[in-house]
């Protein structure tokens, strides 16, 4: 095999699995495990995956802050589609929490009017509500966050205390099957780990895109969710990695699909 036939078959392992291990690509291409590294670092210099240790991802899985409106314009027809499948598990007399993000936002939009109580940390959630009459909203208090449009704060916190919910629909910035789940901010991690701890169920909403990416901070451990509705574009690998550990997915087809 030539060196561009390798480069090729990486990347094509890459775009199927969403990350490649350097002992398992020796084993496939037969070639040396110093072979593979120099590949890896080869592709990196041309901006075609992102290194990590022992093996290499599609794209730089570090997270920067983005602002609410530029992360509207991402993935909307995925987020949309997402939404309506979360909506097919709500039930009459429910109470939710939902947190913050454009993915769970877009799930808001497709809740039915129906007597419900739902708390939210995220004023644009609320306002995707605001003209449900049937729906009770909760808006937690405390600092808000423009780049999110959500609040945080310990205050936020300790009214969680008082409540306890049936299901939390959990947006984030990250899922990494051995990291877990991760937001950018702080505080907004914080916020995330007390709605999991007020809920029965925690359903997580990601598209693709979030799928083995880490945001500086860490929200919980995989085994702290319940179930996750995604994208068919999420690699088959991260799929059955979090059905390993006892986790239910839901894919819904991407809009080309």
């Amino acid at each position: 095999m030539t060196l561009l036939e390798r480069h090729k078959a990486i990347l094509e392992l890459l775009r199927e699995f969403g990350s490649v291990d350097v002992g398992d690509l020796s084993t496939q291409l037969r070639v040396s495990a110093v072979t593979i590294r120099k590949d890896l670092d080869m592709l990196e210099e041309k901006h075609l995956l992102y290194r990590t240790h022992g093996g290499a991802v599609l794209a730089d899985p570090y997270i920067a802050t983005r602002k609410v409106s530029e992360k509207e314009k991402l993935h909307p027809e995925e987020k949309r589609r997402i939404g309506l499948k979360a909506a097919e598990l709500l039930s009459p007399q429910d109470a939710l929490i939902i947190a913050s993000g454009t993915t769970v936002q877009a799930f808001a939009r497709c809740i039915p009017n129906m007597k419900m109580t739902i708390i939210t940390s995220a004023m644009n959630v609320a306002m995707e509500l605001i003209d449900k009459p049937d729906i009770e909203i909760i808006q937690l208090g405390g600092i808000i966050r423009h780049s999110s449009a959500s609040v945080v704060s310990e205050y936020a916190v300790r009214m969680l205390d008082n409540f306890a919910c049936s299901k939390l629909f959990l947006g984030v910035d990250g899922i990494d099957p051995e990291y877990g789940l991760s937001t950018t901010h702080l505080q907004e991690a914080c916020l995330n780990r007390a709605m999991i701890d007020a809920a029965t169920k925690t359903i997580v909403l990601a598209d693709s895109s979030k799928f083995g990416r880490r945001g500086f901070s860490k929200i919980c451990d995989m085994g702290d969710i319940d179930q996750v509705i995604t994208d068919s574009g999420t690699p088959s690998k991260m799929i059955e990695a979090m059905k390993e550990q006892g986790i239910k997915v839901l894919v819904v087809p991407r809009s080309e699909e």
